[in-house]
């Protein structure tokens, strides 16, 4: 019998990321995971798509180089090197948390949680059983992929992200069914290494939930390379004959048959809570099966917590981490809580789209009074030079006082830019203040300030409306 303070369930990036917090408060800490530590996220999601995305972008800008004067021919990528060079990012990464988890004296089960009470918690490991007497549980256990009835991967013709991932060659054609956020990231991605890419999305717009300003940007962007997006549309059909797949798709103009060489579901995910016994614990879920919690991530039943993914959307790993640390300081009796206004998202396809705070379709229909503006990139010293015009920045504020209530960019480096707006806005930062903050040239944040003195209502590099 293993004796602890606190018992994580899950080692991705909110359950290691607890885990060490609470080994630096002095709580006896023990994390058990299944697989490897670091999670879906640093093993099969965020890690290495971005790895594999890097490789695409640059042998994008190789090929686009000729405008610039730099001639290259035989390029070429060798996928195999490619995994490998992804495989090395991700041991690294996974190595490090390995050692900090040391570092702080956590102690490390490989094997699967059975929770048999709220302070007891069951380890299936390689070698047998381990039973943990436990104070406090913290359940970090995430999602895993949903899929659709005749849509099932099979790991070959037809598979999911983390399959996706492995690719020894980049599909003739392609079809993408879901338009979310990790569907644009492999779409983007997968034109870049040489695929024709087919979308197929139930509603009316890519990302649904996005600003509709900003998804067109990326939209039109995949249709000017070629691809072909079917929106209010649906998968009604798949058959497989000779290594192909024989795809029915309805949409509003009517059925279509195509046929295609690998098909990639991305349609969402939903809460891993088996074997968790929550339902005997009492423990409370929506209906969709998220753990409820309250600010502190405790459950309805003391003792238990819960984070991450596991607790519901949105599905982020910097939100995981940050419950997670918040967990562990509330085990240890600190006045910590979930208080933060804005949680930044970025989606890494091309353009980058990232966001914090409302839209403007959300800040009205909360009742603000809203102004918007926007800064186009093509008007930007630093995104022209760099070559990458395409995109904007729109700032959402309040039309009385300014008050920033949101940021959406589109465009190179979106990702990158959207922290200076995410401190803003917990900051309470108006407009005039980000107008006021003097921006190094040329530099695209430089989109920022730009955006934000025309929603101050006095604009320099593009004419007042």
């Amino acid at each position: 019998m293993i004796e602890a303070d606190v018992t994580v369930i899950g080692g991705g990036p909110g359950g290691y990321v607890c885990a060490i917090r609470a080994g630096q408060l002095g709580l006896k800490t023990v994390l058990v995971e299944s697989d490897k530590v670091g999670g879906e996220c640093l093993n099969y999601g965020c890690i290495p798509s971005k790895s594999l995305i890097t490789v695409s972008r640059l042998l994008d800008r190789i090929r686009e180089a000729e405008k610039w004067g730099v001639t290259a021919s035989g390029v070429t990528v060798d996928f195999a090197q490619m995994q490998r060079w992804k495989s090395e990012v991700v041991s690294k990464l996974v190595g490090g948390i390995e050692g900090l988890l040391r570092g702080n004296h956590v102690t490390v089960l490989k094997g699967e949680a059975q929770v048999k009470a709220k302070d007891l918690v069951s380890v299936e490991l390689a070698t047998g059983a381990d039973d943990v007497r436990t104070k406090n549980i913290v359940i970090a256990t995430g999602t895993r992929p949903s899929s659709l009835p005749g849509l099932e991967p099979d790991g070959s013709l037809v598979v999911g992200s983390k399959e996706a991932l492995e690719m020894t060659s980049a599909p003739k054609r392609v079809l993408i069914v879901g338009g979310g956020a990790i569907g644009l990231e492999f779409a983007s991605m997968l034109q870049k290494l040489g695929s024709g890419v087919t979308i197929v999305e139930l509603m009316d717009q890519l990302m649904p939930g996005s600003d509709p300003e900003v998804v067109r940007v990326v939209q039109r962007k995949l249709e000017s390379r070629g691809a072909k997006i079917y929106l209010k549309s649906k998968v009604v059909s798949l058959s497989k004959e000779d290594g192909e797949a024989k795809v029915s798709v309805e949409t509003p103009e009517g059925p279509a048959s195509l046929t295609f060489d690998r098909v990639l579901v991305s349609v969402g995910r939903k809460p891993r809570t088996e074997k968790l016994n929550l339902a005997s614990l009492g423990v409370q879920t929506d209906q969709r099966g998220y753990v409820k919690t309250d600010n502190r991530m405790q459950t309805n039943v003391p003792g238990v917590y819960a984070i991450g993914d596991v607790r519901g959307p949105p599905l982020l790993a910097h939100k995981a981490s940050k419950e997670g640390i918040v967990a562990a300081e509330c085990i240890a009796g600190l006045p910590s809580a979930a208080d933060w206004k804005v949680i930044p998202d970025a989606v890494f396809c091309d353009p980058e789209v990232a966001s914090a705070g409302l839209t403007e379709a959300k800040a009205i229909e909360a009742g603000y009074q809203v102004k918007k503006s926007r800064f186009q990139f093509a008007a930007l010293g630093r995104a022209l030079s760099t070559g990458e015009p395409e995109g904007f920045v729109k700032v959402v504020s309040k039309a009385d006082d300014g008050l920033v209530l949101g940021v959406q960019i589109v465009g190179p480096e979106a990702s990158n830019l959207i922290s200076e707006v995410a401190l803003a806005i917990e900051m309470g930062a108006t407009v005039e203040d980000i107008a006021l903050t003097i921006h190094p040239h040329p530099t695209l944040p430089e989109g920022i300030m730009e955006a934000s003195e025309s929603a101050a209502g006095r604009p320099i590099h593009q004419l007042k409306t």
